[in-house]
């Protein structure tokens, strides 16, 4: 269970989630891995410039191993859906904003292939990825040049497909995590295993490292999935509120009133399911009652009034991606929430000995 974290001279068993869409910088990225964590940088939005550009700024800041994430090709739909229908229901929102009428990009994402050729350029010491298995070719290019890979899992068959892909350990995302479900092998809504349930029945299953992911936001979260199997965690919602993250001040002001009841799962931003802070959109979509586009159709769709959304500080209309550990969100500096887990760890443990 250790190894894991030896290979990457980690002090802490903490692995920052790649946050996409704005949370994830080259300086947080960075202050976990400097802090004794591995930090992640999220690269799957990225062109190949600015994943070169972004995995130097982290080399810059830190001489530690970190991660690069991106989406497995696997998720890529034809698109599907009513344009029109979904595209009259954002023209309320563009009109608040004063945007023009939503417009469908005729690409709605970045080339997959060029993206690994940025990444084998820049050889960084772990590929993530989520949203289903990489291509066999990308695959054997990565392990080429010695990069240890990590898959996403929400079941114990995706876990398992994914060891037999090649991966070198495997995320089991738990349903209380935040934004998109990294679920490929059945319906998003039949992959709702909860943390606890989902990672000793990975870990029984398969006889790769196994990070456990969903809800954990503190000390005690880390000693539970450390108890479970787990070789160790992986943090997203706890970071959000960070002073290196790029979350953005209407974001961050509601995720510091959030509470564990205010998240829900929705599709409505993206066309993939994603846990987030109930807001005015998605109560908006939910009640319009109409179909979205498929992934990743509808996230170019909505990004436009998302960005627009972001610098206005409209929080109602911004996909504000939480888990369901939100109320125990804590701000500071990386180093400073690491410390601070890091005691909570050491009470917690000292608490189960007495105890036993």
């Amino acid at each position: 269970m250790l190894d894991f974290c030896r290979n990457f001279n980690m002090m802490i068993p903490l692995v920052l989630a790649p946050m996409g869409g704005g949370p994830s910088t080259p300086e947080l990225t960075a202050a976990v891995s400097n802090a004794g964590g591995l930090g992640s940088l999220a690269a799957a939005y990225s062109n190949p410039e600015k994943i070169r550009q972004d995995i130097a700024r982290v080399r810059a800041l830190t001489e530690r191993p970190f991660a690069v994430n991106l989406f497995s090709p696997q998720s890529l739909e034809p698109l599907r859906g009513d344009v029109d229908e979904v595209s009259a229901f954002l023209q309320q929102f563009h009109q608040r904003l004063g945007l023009g009428p939503p417009q469908l990009p005729k690409q709605p994402g970045e080339n997959f292939d060029q993206q690994i050729d940025a990444i084998l350029e820049m050889k960084p010491a772990i590929v993530s990825f989520t949203f289903g298995l990489l291509p066999p070719e990308a695959v054997a290019r990565l392990k080429s040049e010695s990069i240890f890979l990590v898959g996403t899992a929400t079941t114990v068959d995706e876990a398992r497909q994914l060891e037999q892909s090649g991966v070198d350990a495997v995320v089991a995302q738990g349903s209380e995590a935040g934004a998109h479900r990294g679920t490929f092998s059945v319906k998003a809504e039949d992959a709702l295993i909860g943390t606890a349930a989902l990672i000793p029945q990975v870990v029984d299953a398969t006889s790769i490292p196994v990070v456990a992911s969903g809800g954990i936001m503190d000390g005690r979260g880390i000693v539970a999935a450390l108890a479970l199997g787990a070789c160790a965690v992986q943090m997203g919602t706890a970071f959000l509120a960070a002073k290196e993250a790029g979350t953005s001040p209407g974001y961050r002001a509601a995720l510091l009133k959030a509470s564990e009841d205010q998240t829900t799962t929705t599709r409505a931003f993206s066309g993939r399911m994603a846990r987030g802070i109930r807001n005015e959109f998605i109560e908006s979509w939910n009640d319009a009652g109409i179909t979205n586009l498929s992934y990743p159709w509808q996230n170019a769709f909505t990004q436009p009034m998302r960005r627009a959304a972001s610098e206005a500080r409209q929080s109602g209309m911004l996909s504000l991606w939480a888990g369901q550990g939100v109320g125990l969100i804590r701000e500071g500096s990386a180093q400073e929430l690491i410390s601070h887990w890091k005691a909570e760890m050491k009470t917690t443990l000292a608490n189960l000995a007495q105890a036993l």
